[in-house]
């Protein structure tokens, strides 16, 4: 059985996304602050965390950050009460998975959870590409056993979703792959984002891997991208 915390402040939605989560055959935890959240996030080895972003004590954001930090990549689907793009972008540049914007229904949540526990699950997408366990390309070397990468004798620390993404670029070189590509091949065909998620995470893995003149990952205007 699946185990998912929920960190979320507000009594009424803890306790029916709690109860719909126990209904449809998941284990529930539960935190009320972003203290207890973050404890329970390190003592209770969740398989999925479902963080508020406005919380007391500790926000949703640094809770992210925080595991990130610390090497902890259990997937995490935050919640918003805002609409601004700001908020997703923050929240995915700091490591989660997905997102969900308040009010939302039970239904999307749920379908999110399988989607995102389905890709954590199977390890990312290898139907497309080489099946080596290690790949280098020019100074950049990805080892998908060890779940490491390393550019020019440096290791590069990525959250899943950026490794996730990486490899599959790298295993596929060369080749131009859409935003609704990467979405279904790297995300899970279930995944109900934006593209915009795709664009976040290319800008945080070029940051991290000293991209910015696009020596590693390339962008096709009008296109997509693809891994030089």
């Amino acid at each position: 059985m699946k185990k998912i915390l929920i960190i979320e402040d507000e009594p009424s939605i803890r306790e029916l996304v709690s109860y719909n989560l126990q209904t449809n055959g998941y284990e529930a935890l539960e935190a009320e602050d972003g203290t207890q959240g973050l404890a329970k996030a390190r003592s209770e080895g969740p398989d999925l965390i479902i963080l508020d972003i406005m919380l007391p004590g500790i926000d949703g954001y640094e809770i992210c950050r925080t595991l990130r930090g610390e090497g902890n990549n259990t997937p995490i689907i935050m919640l918003t009460a805002k609409s601004e793009e700001v908020d997703k972008v923050l929240g995915l540049e700091f490591g989660a998975d997905d997102y969900i914007a308040k009010p939302f229904g039970i239904r999307e949540l749920l379908a999110r959870i399988k989607a995102v526990l389905r890709r954590y699950e199977n390890g990312g997408d290898k139907e497309t590409g080489s099946a080596e366990d290690v790949i280098t390309i020019g100074d950049l070397t990805i080892n998908f056993d060890r779940h490491e990468v390393i550019e020019d004798g440096e290791a590069v620390e990525l959250t899943y979703r950026e490794f996730e993404l990486l490899g599959f670029l790298m295993r596929n070189e060369g080749h131009v792959f859409t935003r609704d590509e990467l979405l279904d091949k790297v995300w899970g065909i279930e995944y109900a984002g934006e593209t915009r998620t795709v664009d976040v995470h290319v800008r945080y893995l070029r940051r991290k891997l000293h991209d910015d003149d696009e020596k590693y990952i390339e962008t096709i205007r009008g296109k997509g991208y693809k891994f030089k």
